[in-house]
């Protein structure tokens, strides 16, 4: 029998998906667990997995349709399975006919099922490229087959449309004075060594990779550590960011062009949240999880906080903010102050993070809600938060399920790999003993 291919839930109040783009052409092989297709939903963009080994028939659902959960799109046909017409109860074709009573003692001979002829497409395949990107391409009039992709297998990513735009002469996507959009991928830095599954980590709204200096000493040296930067901060391009969503899709594309697996995921504040986003997602190529008090459990925030970082042009101004963000102002030394300066001393980065902030924590309030998406969190997670946080309050931790771990550190803010790093990196090397087998060695504290 086919295996049936149906439109998955993936949100708990979703009733319906979105199909942004199918990978496999109706007619064309695929392997169980590689892409079959992408959805949309409102947190982020999907990529959905083939259940099956086999040939792709029956699609009823094209590019940019919307179908309710669990409705039938497609069957995928075992090697030298006989492909016929469309499975009962399917919205393709005829409805059958009504069979009239036989007669007492005569059977109803079954009706001959012919062979359809193998699918050939009479167009070009569609060029593999993420949702985001082909919505920018559709909203320029750009014709996809003419741009290289530089993600796995010549995906093309946004960043890529946003290049052939600037090359064509079209103007990007208006942004708010003072700053300019800048496309290309985010930067990506490469630390540590070689051994075991890597740990990808992504710093939070106005920090940059460089803030894991702390956490990183404290760590096994031996595995190979990934850092994202995110866009306007650190070394990666101003990209545009409309919606939490849209700044997700960005760290999934940087995630997917490292071609990583088994990955161990450390994010801190906005970072945590699109950690979460990335294993919601990824969910077969992510290992685990910690959350460094994360953002998107809870609409209460001190925006006051966030936006007077963005703003700050001195290192005068920039000095009591960054000293609310410790439980001990102490730590926030005045070497300290500039060096964090230092990469603000530029008025189109500081507009920039300024709009990021209104988007994504407009009026003062978090605008995404990622507590669906860990209630299906399947991979171990943990989250590790301050209590004398001023910026998120540690008891939106609770909003996590029971088999979310939840380490509270006292006398810590919302800083805890600078206010705590030993700590925080013994929460973290326990789950990777755990995930290796080893014996683990509890916390202390």
């Amino acid at each position: 029998m086919p295996v049936e291919v149906i439109m998955p839930k993936v949100d708990m109040d979703m009733t319906s998906g979105t199909i942004a783009v199918w990978h496999v052409a109706e007619g064309a092989e695929v392997q169980s667990g590689e892409p079959l297709f992408d959805i949309e939903t409102d947190k982020a963009a999907m990529e959905v997995e083939s259940p099956a080994s086999g040939r792709l028939h029956h699609v009823l659902a094209e590019a940019g349709s919307e179908v309710a959960i669990g409705k039938a799109i497609a069957w995928i046909y075992a090697p030298g399975e006989e492909v016929g017409a469309p499975p009962e109860g399917s919205a393709q074709g005829p409805a059958p006919e009504t069979p009239g009573k036989a007669a007492a003692g005569e059977t109803t001979a079954p009706r001959p099922i012919t062979p359809a002829p193998p699918a050939v497409p009479d167009h070009p395949a569609k060029p593999r490229a993420t949702p985001a990107a082909r919505h920018l391409a559709r909203e320029n009039a750009l014709d996809l087959a003419a741009i290289a992709g530089s993600g796995p297998a010549g995906r093309i990513a946004r960043g890529d449309v946003e290049r052939a735009l600037r090359e064509s002469g079209e103007q990007l996507p208006s942004a708010a004075s003072g700053w300019q959009p800048e496309g290309g991928p985010l930067v990506v830095h490469r630390a540590g060594g070689s051994t075991g599954a890597p740990l990808v980590m992504i710093h939070g709204f106005a920090a940059d990779s460089a803030g894991w200096q702390k956490l990183e000493a404290c760590l096994p040296t031996e595995r190979p550590v990934v850092k994202i930067d995110l866009p306007g901060h650190g070394r990666s391009p101003r990209r545009p960011v409309d919606s939490f969503r849209s700044l997700a899709r960005m760290v999934v594309e940087a995630f997917d062009a490292e071609g990583l697996d088994g990955a161990h995921l450390v994010g801190h504040s906005l970072g945590a949240a699109l950690a979460l986003a990335l294993a919601d997602v990824r969910p077969r190529r992510v290992a685990s999880l910690t959350m460094l008090a994360p953002a998107g459990l809870g609409p209460e925030m001190n925006g006051a906080l966030l936006s007077g970082l963005a703003r700050a042009g001195r290192k005068e101004s920039l000095a009591p903010w960054l000293k609310q963000l410790t439980a001990e102002p102490q730590i926030v030394t005045e070497s300290f102050v500039m060096a964090a300066m230092q990469a603000r001393k530029d008025p189109a980065l500081r507009a920039y993070q300024q709009d990021l902030a209104e988007t994504l924590f407009p009026d003062s309030v978090q605008s995404f809600d990622l507590t669906p998406a860990l209630d299906r969190l399947a991979i171990p997670a943990q989250v590790v938060w301050g209590r004398k946080d001023r910026v998120f309050p540690w008891k939106q931790a609770l909003q996590a399920p029971g088999r979310v771990a939840l380490h509270l550190l006292h006398d810590t803010g919302h800083m805890p790999h600078l206010e705590a790093p030993e700590e925080v990196a013994a929460v973290i090397a326990s789950r990777l003993q755990a995930a290796a087998g080893q014996p683990v060695v509890t916390p202390a504290g």
